[in-house]
């Protein structure tokens, strides 16, 4: 983690230097995200955790292992009220970031591990890939089904929403990035020049 004069120094051209390091997980992390407030860090393992790492040291670190698989997936709504995260389970789970008993609520989502979990920019809608080679689309409120996208020929490794959550950008072991239409649920455009699979995609 950067912090401070180590950040300072990164934007500057200059050697980052380590601030602080967060250890815990018992096995490979898989994905990392900022809660927006810059007080917590949220990772997830393939150790089947979810952790959430306070920035203040004399605050413990929480630890859930509600997911029945490595957890491949974290994000952080842009309003830091809701974390999700997506596991080799298949399921999706919401948290609230600042919850110590670790109840999270569950949504099967596909039927294939779940790659990657995003948020819409106003923290309405969450995005899910997966290897069923689908990206769905789901309501925050009351955890709803809003809709499918379909197209990658293989596993979907991520997904995001465009800044003004109009657009959809996936790719995945197809080799392919592929442009959506969040509203009329279409590709707009498939981009074929990849020679290996697709593993993070963003605007």
């Amino acid at each position: 983690l950067l912090r401070g004069e180590g950040l300072a120094r990164a934007k500057m051209g200059e050697d980052p230097t380590l601030e602080r390091s967060f250890r815990g997980h018992k096995d490979a992390v898989n994905s990392v995200a900022f809660n927006p407030n810059m007080k917590q860090l949220i990772s997830g393992s393939q150790d089947g955790c979810l952790m959430i790492w306070n920035f203040k040291p004399q605050l413990r670190a929480f630890r859930f292992s509600d997911h029945q698989g490595p957890v491949l997936s974290v994000a952080v709504t842009p309003t830091g009220g809701i974390i999700a995260t997506g596991s080799k389970d298949r399921t999706v789970r919401l948290w609230a970031p600042n919850i110590s008993k670790g109840r999270s609520s569950v949504i099967k989502a596909h039927t294939g591990g779940v790659q990657c979990v995003a948020f819409s920019p106003d923290s309405t809608t969450l995005l899910t890939a997966s290897d069923d080679k689908t990206i769905k689309m789901w309501s925050i409120a009351g955890q709803k089904f809003k809709l499918t996208l379909s197209g990658h020929s293989n596993w979907v490794r991520a997904a995001r929403f465009s800044p003004a959550g109009d657009l959809v950008v996936s790719g995945g072991d197809d080799k392919t990035v592929r442009l959506w239409d969040a509203n009329q649920r279409s590709c707009i455009r498939t981009f074929y020049d990849h020679t290996g699979p697709v593993n993070d995609v963003t605007f």
